[in-house]
């Protein structure tokens, strides 16, 4: 069991006073949960897990065949925490063209992926017209589910097309799009001043996926810690969304993210271990009791460090993001299969199953370690 090195007696019987109230399924509030950082990770892990079963309790993992489609990186946020992102005058400045995104799907669709992200800058000259045209472009070719753009995305497009945030997502969907992600770093104003001082804001990041669940759009949320915010900022982010979700019902999933700070202009910050990565699935999933599932960030953390995670609370493995290269630019490079998911979630006791981004099972493997069902 871990210390509570520079803590007090009283302030560990007030975190375990909590971690009883949390056990028992009732609610915590903003100093409640800052709290529970107090706390040894194998306590958390037990009530994590207890409230995990209750959404989940058949013990299955899951993960989605996916791919991200970076089209551009071109960006005029310029945003200080970003590493990959370059001015339209750059010399690796690209914008991919319309053939080159549907080679990228049909590539997908041929390992039998079923998501497909688009992601990039917001492009100073791409307007809602060609968001709509690559959009009706993939689904003409193919039977793929388009979890793409990201809110920031979406603001930009308001304020450049005039339209109403409702408006721009309405005419998105009528195109194609399926669902949004959540790319939501942290939402607490003081830090976002400070890391992404163009960004949105938290109320307008909310704005976005208020709207978005109105018109009967599902989304996840994301939380990118590690950017010099502090364990009550932590919380304020997950109590944003648990309000949000109570209000809308529309969030599907949440995913944790360290930051990572390599190539970035705060490549000064040391990057958080997997403790304090622990530690946040499993406050994720105490806190936010209305969310249904709770993502092991490999991207991030590493394929080993996931797999640990879904003893945290997490349920699900994410996709295997073919062709991944934001996160990859700050020098973090993790990658994973079909084949690396399946044999990850057998290690940790639970039955491998590919899931669709609605989260239906696809595909339900085996536990059979021996057999080989799937190959890349």
């Amino acid at each position: 069991m871990l210390t509570n090195r520079g803590q007090g007696q009283g302030t560990r019987d007030q975190g375990l006073e909590v971690l009883e109230k949390a056990d028992a399924g009732e609610r915590l509030d903003v100093e409640e949960g800052t709290r529970l950082f107090d706390l040894d990770l194998i306590s958390l892990g037990r009530v994590a897990d207890k409230r995990r079963r209750l959404y989940h309790p058949e013990e299955i993992a899951t993960f989605v065949i996916d791919r991200n489609i970076t089209f551009t990186n071109i960006c005029v946020l310029r945003c200080r925490f970003c590493a990959f992102s370059v001015s339209k005058g750059s010399k690796t400045a690209f914008i991919l063209s319309k053939d080159e995104i549907l080679r990228k799907v049909e590539g997908l669709v041929k390992m039998g992926g079923t998501q497909v992200m688009l992601q990039g800058g917001v492009h100073p000259e791409l307007c809602l017209d060609y968001y709509c045209d690559i959009l009706r472009s993939i689904k003409a070719k193919f039977d793929v589910w388009l979890h793409s753009l990201s809110p920031t995305e979406i603001h930009y497009l308001s304020e450049t097309s005039g339209l109403s945030i409702r408006d721009v997502l309405l005419k998105l969907a009528g195109a194609g799009l399926d669902s949004l992600p959540g790319a939501a770093e942290i939402l607490v104003d003081r830090v976002r001043r400070i890391v992404s001082p163009h960004k949105l804001t938290t109320a307008q990041w909310l704005e976005v996926m208020r709207e978005a669940h109105s018109i009967g759009m599902q989304t996840t949320a994301t939380m990118t810690f590690g950017m010099m915010e502090t364990r009550r900022e932590r919380i304020e982010h997950l109590l944003e969304i648990r309000d949000l979700q109570d209000e809308t019902k529309g969030f599907k999933a949440f995913i944790p993210w360290t930051f990572s700070p390599k190539n970035t202009e705060f490549s000064n910050i040391p990057a958080s271990g997997g403790v304090d990565y622990l530690k946040i699935v499993a406050i994720a999933r105490i806190i936010l009791d209305n969310i249904p599932n709770i993502q092991a960030g490999w991207v991030t953390e590493g394929v080993k460090l996931a797999q640990i995670a879904l003893f945290f609370g997490a349920n699900d493995l994410g996709g295997t993001l073919v062709e991944e290269k934001v996160i990859e630019a700050t020098g973090v490079s993790h990658k994973m299969s079909v084949n690396k998911a399946i044999e990850l979630i057998r290690g940790a006791g639970k039955q491998p199953a590919q899931r669709n981004t609605r989260y239906e099972i696809v595909q339900l493997y085996p536990n059979d370690k021996e057999k080989r069902v799937y190959h890349d």
